[in-house]
């Protein structure tokens, strides 16, 4: 699937989001472990933002200025309802240009969801918005290899890659990061996130 047809998909299923029943807690003990290591609370960018608003709040508490990035106009007309003050941007990851420095960046259950032919290029291109110090975090499925599949588990099909964790950490070490935290963060499942700095 392109990002476009992702956009698409999200754009029909808001309301998982959108429900009193979400966990807003999802993922903010991870982000606060990450926003620990940051050295400058400058600019940050939610990529895959989403429209919960969690980590812009989040962001915007610990000090930083945050922007959203999504695909899908759905999320970003909630996201833009709940937090106005917010400047948010629709744009494909894959295909959009990051015009600012980041001291923090994060990807939460989104970089999964970008072609596995873009992951690469993809991180690179994130990890080269971020200022030196600046710190990365994400989240990903498919830890023991590199692959992809398709499943409907959210009532449409909808892609998944990943690069495996030994790919994601041999290719951040490669861009000249430090790999400051990496958890199996609900196991059994598998899923896991990563915390890296630019050096």
């Amino acid at each position: 699937m392109k990002p476009i047809d992702i956009g698409k998909a999200y754009n029909q299923i808001t309301h998982i989001w959108d429900s009193q029943k979400f966990d807003m807690s999802n993922g903010i003990v991870q982000h606060k472990k990450a926003i620990s290591f940051v050295k400058n609370r400058g600019k940050a960018l939610d990529i895959g933002c989403g429209c919960t608003g969690r980590f812009i709040a989040l962001l915007t508490a610990e000090g930083f200025v945050p922007t959203g990035l999504d695909v899908s106009s759905e999320m970003l007309y909630l996201a833009r309802k709940r937090q106005p003050e917010i400047h948010f941007i629709q744009a494909n990851i894959c295909e959009y240009d990051l015009p600012e420095k980041y001291d923090f960046i994060t990807a939460w259950d989104s970089i999964w969801l970008v072609p596995l032919t873009e992951q690469r290029n993809v991180l690179t291109k994130i990890v080269a918005s971020l200022n030196v110090g600046g710190v990365f975090i994400f989240s990903f499925g498919g830890t023991d290899k590199e692959g992809f599949h398709t499943d409907n588990f959210m009532g449409l099909e909808v892609y998944y890659s990943s690069l495996g964790t030994n790919g994601f950490v041999r290719l951040f070490i490669e861009l000249g990061c430090i790999i400051r935290h990496l958890e199996f963060d609900q196991y059994p499942e598998i899923h896991t996130y990563l915390v890296v700095e630019k050096t």
